[in-house]
C-alpha cells in the first residue's frame, strides 16, 4: 500500500513539473515570430556570404538559404537557389536562361510585375510591398531615374531590402539617387550601382551612402555595358563608410 501511495505521489509530482508545460497552449509560429520582432530580437545571420557575380548580379547565402539577385551571364548551373529576385525586365537583369540555371523545383521567384507577367510564375513585388519567404523578408523599394528616360518611375521597377536573420541588405536595382533611397534606415550592407548613364555614378552613389549610413557598401553595374573599375574606386574614395570593391566571383562575409 505504501508502494502504491509513493507511486501515485511521484506521478502527481511529475504532472506538476512537466504536465503543466505540456498542457500549456503553444502560440502559432507566426504569433511567436511577431512577438520576437516586437521585442526587437532577431536570430543572428550565421555565416552570411555575399558574392558578386559580375555586372548587377549577386548571390547571398548562409547554411540554410541561397538568394540570387538579377542573375545574368552565369557560367555554371548550380540549381541551388531558394529565392531568385529580379528587379526589372531589362535584358541585363532579367535573363530567363540564367534564372533556369540557378532554379530548382522549390525555388521561389520574386520580380517586378513585368518580369512575372513574362515568366507566368512567381510573385510580383512593387515598391513598398513586403514579402515573407520562409526566414527571409523582402521589401520592394522604388528604383528609377528622376530626370532620365531609362527607368521611369511609372514602371514600378524595384530594388530590394533583404532581411536574413539580423542582416539587412539593400540592393538598389537600376536607379539614380531617390527620396525613397535616402529614407532607408538600419541598412547593414548597401549594394549600389556606380556606372553612370543608366544609373547614378560613383560620386552620386557615395552621396547616397552618406544618407543611408550603411556599415558596408559594395558597388556594381560597371565593367560590362557601362562603367569601369575607376567608377568603383571613385565611389570607394568618396563614400563615408567601409567599401569593398569586388572582382567578379569574389565574396565577402557579412
Amino acid at each position: 500500500m505504501r508502494v502504491m501511495t509513493l507511486l501515485v505521489s511521484v506521478a502527481a509530482l511529475g504532472w506538476l513539473v512537466g504536465g503543466c508545460e505540456k498542457g500549456k497552449p503553444q502560440a502559432p509560429a507566426e504569433q511567436t515570430e511577431t512577438t520576437v520582432k516586437q521585442e526587437g530580437g532577431k536570430e543572428p545571420a550565421m555565416g552570411l556570404t555575399l558574392k558578386w557575380l559580375g555586372h548587377a548580379s549577386f548571390r547571398i547565402s548562409d547554411a540554410n538559404t541561397v538568394i540570387y539577385i538579377d542573375p545574368w551571364k552565369l557560367k555554371d548551373s548550380p540549381h541551388d537557389a531558394n529565392i531568385v529576385l529580379v528587379s526589372h525586365s531589362h535584358q541585363d537583369h532579367y535573363s530567363p536562361d540564367d534564372i533556369a540555371k540557378v532554379s530548382g523545383t522549390q525555388t521561389k521567384l520574386v520580380g517586378s510585375t513585368d518580369v512575372i507577367a513574362q515568366e507566368r510564375v512567381g510573385q510580383a513585388i512593387v515598391p513598398g510591398m513586403t514579402l515573407v519567404l520562409g526566414g527571409v523578408r523582402v521589401k520592394g523599394v522604388a528604383a528609377y531615374n528622376p530626370s532620365k528616360q531609362f527607368h521611369p518611375k511609372a514602371k514600378q521597377w524595384v530594388g530590394f531590402v533583404i532581411e536574413v536573420g539580423s542582416k539587412r541588405t539593400y540592393y538598389a536595382g537600376d536607379t539614380d539617387v531617390t527620396d525613397e533611397m535616402k529614407a532607408l534606415k538600419d541598412i547593414d550592407v548597401a549594394l549600389l550601382p556606380v556606372g553612370g548613364k543608366y544609373t547614378m555614378n560613383g560620386e552620386e552613389a557615395a552621396g547616397a551612402a552618406r544618407d543611408m549610413k550603411p556599415k558596408l557598401a559594395v558597388p556594381y553595374h560597371y565593367g560590362d555595358i557601362v562603367g569601369s573599375e575607376m567608377d568603383a574606386e571613385k565611389f570607394k574614395q568618396d563614400a563615408a563608410c567601409e567599401v569593398k570593391v569586388l572582382k567578379p566571383g569574389q565574396s565577402v562575409g557579412l
